[in-house]
């Protein structure tokens, strides 16, 4: 699913390309940011060229916008970002991801705005955020935005049996 740009501040959320698989392996991989996340570890994926073929193609997806949070004023990538139209548009499912060189300094925050601001344009009536429960800092951000706790589940690391407790979070619009 391709969009225009979402800018922030300090951020433009670009459409993913082929070229941002590397940056985006990386983040998914590493130890502390892959920690919450369903994506499997490098070392649980069988075949590790499909994988990147498929990430390769992310930019592509029909039901799913991948984004790049990229700093405005230097190009750099700064996350990784993506959201789901459900119900017909009248929500959106949102995820994001920081480089752990970048956490800690807001852009978080200006992530999930930037895609709540979307959602809000696209006269969507909520937003929704899965975050797993012992994930202190997305957890805080959830709060900080105003969304709320409005269930609770849990989700099995991709090539682990390793279960993760999540919060399913919601902020109406």
């Amino acid at each position: 699913m391709k969009i225009e740009t979402i800018e922030t501040p300090r951020l433009a959320l670009r459409g993913f390309t082929p070229e941002d698989a590397p940056f985006a392996i990386s983040l998914w991989n590493d130890p502390v940011t892959g920690r919450w996340l369903s994506d499997p570890a490098l070392e649980a994926i069988p075949d590790i060229e499909a994988y990147t073929k498929s990430v390769e193609g992310l930019g592509d997806s029909l039901d799913c916008c991948h984004l790049v949070a990229v700093d405005r004023a230097t190009g750099q990538r700064i996350g990784t970002c993506s959201f789901v139209p459900e119900n017909g548009g009248r929500s959106y499912d949102i995820a994001y991801a920081v480089h752990p060189d970048f956490q800690r300094q807001g852009y978080g925050t200006e992530i999930v705005e930037g895609l709540i601001g979307y959602a809000r344009s696209r006269r969507a009536n909520a937003v929704t955020i899965c975050i797993a429960r012992e994930n202190a800092a997305s957890n805080a951000l959830a709060r900080k935005v105003g969304a709320l706790i409005i269930a609770e589940s849990s989700y099995t690391k991709g090539g682990t049996n390793e279960t993760i407790p999540d919060y399913l979070y919601e902020l109406k619009l």
